[in-house]
């Protein structure tokens, strides 16, 4: 794709090419550079922030005001993917005209190209409401992070019939509700596959199998940074936390053996000019 701010219509052109999108998660400036620079189709500013980049248990407790500051930063990193901001928990469960508004800080105030919410069926009418505002919308079905406890923690999602078909009417729903892309997340690779051959709009898979339109990691554990825990869906491509603790020792040693800084690390100046001081 030529190097242009990406569109909704592209996505929608890669997804009738079979062409995969490539998502990935930021979470400020530099890592929004970064994805930018590695080729990222769209970047995910992830509600995720709040365990990779705050130290929190789960997504629960983000707020508005987190997810406004990480957006902004990720904006200013990056100017061609597309970009999309998560609403965090309570944001957009209260009423639609509520989540309406929060929606339209991501974009005001934050400047994302799009909002992500999670939910299937019975988040048609918010769906549909943040679309009439003219915000587009991502979904997300399957594992749903910020509902976990009511779904039995963080497991894979319709496994048996019924189940299955409550996740397929989920990403119908929010098709039918207005929105642009949907997330599927930790569901059975054929039952992904089904789903992204009835849906006209792109699926982005995470522990979603390779039949998805595209895929996303978080960005802390496809490089090896988080390693509180490792979803089983993950592929680590970087030991990354191994390499920057390695380097941050050797920085920690050469300071104590006072090896480091040397005389190119400092600035010189004229010996009388420091005579009577």
């Amino acid at each position: 794709m030529e190097n242009r701010k990406v569109s909704i219509p592209d996505l929608h052109a890669m997804k009738a090419k079979g062409e995969k999108i490539v998502m990935h998660t930021a979470y400020n400036h530099w890592q929004a550079q970064m994805a930018e620079e590695a080729g990222a189709d769209t970047i995910l500013v992830g509600d995720s922030v709040g365990m990779v980049e705050h130290g929190f248990s789960s997504t629960v407790p983000v707020t508005m005001e987190m997810m406004l500051l990480h957006c902004s930063a990720v904006v200013r990193g990056a100017k061609r993917p597309f970009i999309i901001g998560d609403m965090p928990f309570l944001s957009y469960e209260v009423s639609p005209e509520e989540a309406v508004r929060n929606a339209g800080r991501l974009i005001k105030e934050a400047g994302v190209d799009a909002v992500k919410l999670e939910g299937g069926r019975s988040r048609r009418d918010t769906i549909s409401a943040i679309v009439r505002a003219g915000i587009p919308v991502v979904g997300h079905v399957g594992l749903t992070p910020q509902s976990a406890t009511q779904l039995g923690g963080f497991k894979v999602q319709g496994k048996d019939r019924e189940r299955a078909r409550q996740v397929l009417e989920d990403a119908v729903s929010v098709q039918e509700a207005g929105a642009c892309m949907v997330v599927l997340e930790c569901i059975p690779t054929p039952l992904a596959r089904l789903i992204t051959e009835r849906l006209s709009i792109p699926t982005i898979g995470i522990g979603a199998g390779p039949f998805c339109d595209g895929q996303v990691l978080v960005f802390h554990d496809l490089l090896g940074i988080f390693n509180s825990f490792k979803p089983k869906f993950v592929k680590r491509y970087l030991n990354g936390r191994e390499t920057l603790v390695e380097a941050l020792s050797r920085y920690t040693q050469e300071v104590r053996s006072q090896t480091f800084p040397e005389d190119q690390h400092g600035f010189s100046m004229d010996a009388s000019d420091l005579e009577g001081l």
